[in-house]
């Protein structure tokens, strides 16, 4: 399992001490989010940059890229320039596009869902042709149109590329091109994931894939907080340790995304962390069943609190 935090690049908070923290702690991966239109953030990638060049661990990537604002092309540049100065510690996040009046505001074409993911998977298209070592390149697509003669620079290994989609069509273009999936909590809580891993492995299955090699990456918008349960994820940190060891046991989600409150990423951290991968460890460990013990109808693990519906 892999935990990180997502990072909101709101330009007021102390967004490099922030990150510095995150590689200190040990977490493994930071995403920053990307959207250009909103007043009072941050860029992106000159963030991805300062914060790679003070830490010295810990993988970065924009969770996800506002593709609408961010040419294939120059985007596939950008990032492999990035994994070259870093040693190699940079990931892709993608997504169509949200907020079409902010988008449309600042330059960017507004497009239909169906238009989005098209030009969506052309620009995943784009990006590994351009990550790649053919000579002579060209693409002709409906949205994005690109020739060169030579690639480059190409990364340093290959940089996964993650996709942030939640719709049945999304989660199908996942599963034939992605390299992981990004799911927000807020758009995909626990009772949705069950249909969207369906879905996201089948669509792997069907091109040809190993649903296995396709990355879950859980996105955490909640609250970490000690003034009691107010639902999935809000409440305290044994209130997470439960909930999350539930998403990687039982739904099998191998990658989390804290995006809460900064200020208790050291809770997150230090306590919650930990413990999970502890519950995790323990749950996955085959029991020994002593001769003529009873059989049982189903466990909870030790000391696991009552939990709102999920």
């Amino acid at each position: 399992m892999r935990f990180g935090l997502s990072l909101a690049p709101e330009s007021a908070r102390p967004l490099v001490r922030i990150a510095q923290d995150a590689d200190r702690y040990g977490l493994d991966l930071l995403g920053i989010g990307d959207h250009p239109y909103r007043r009072g953030t941050a860029d992106t990638h000159a963030l991805m940059a300062t914060v790679l060049a003070v830490t010295t661990r810990i993988r970065v990537l924009p969770a996800v890229a506002c593709l609408p604002l961010r040419p294939p092309a120059a985007l596939a540049k950008a990032i492999a320039t990035l994994d070259r100065s870093s040693g190699g510690r940079v990931l892709l996040g993608l997504g169509a596009g949200t907020s079409w009046d902010g988008i449309e505001a600042y330059g960017g074409t507004r497009l239909g869902a169906a238009e989005a993911r098209r030009a969506l998977e052309e620009a995943v298209q784009v990006i590994r042709l351009h990550w790649s070592d053919q000579q002579g390149l060209r693409f002709q697509g409906e949205h994005y149109r690109f020739a060169a003669g030579r690639p480059g620079p190409a990364p340093e290994t290959p940089i996964p590329i993650w996709l942030g989609v939640t719709g049945p069509r999304g989660l199908d273009l996942a599963g034939r091109v992605a390299d992981g999936w990004i799911a927000p909590s807020s758009l995909v809580p626990p009772k949705r994931l069950a249909e969207g891993q369906r879905r996201l492995d089948e669509a792997a299955a069907r091109a040809g894939r190993d649903p296995a090699d396709i990355r879950r990456v859980y996105l955490l918008e909640g609250a970490l907080d000690v003034r009691g349960s107010r639902g999935f994820l809000h409440g305290p940190p044994r209130q997470w340790v439960y909930e999350l060891t539930e998403l990687a046991v039982g739904h099998g989600i191998d990658s989390f995304l804290y995006a809460g409150d900064p200020d208790h990423l050291t809770s997150f951290a230090l306590e919650v962390i930990p413990a999970v991968r502890e519950l995790c460890a323990r749950q996955s460990r085959p029991r020994v069943t002593p001769p003529n013990a009873p059989a049982t109808q189903g466990t909870t693990p030790a000391g696991a609190p009552a939990h709102p519906q999920k």
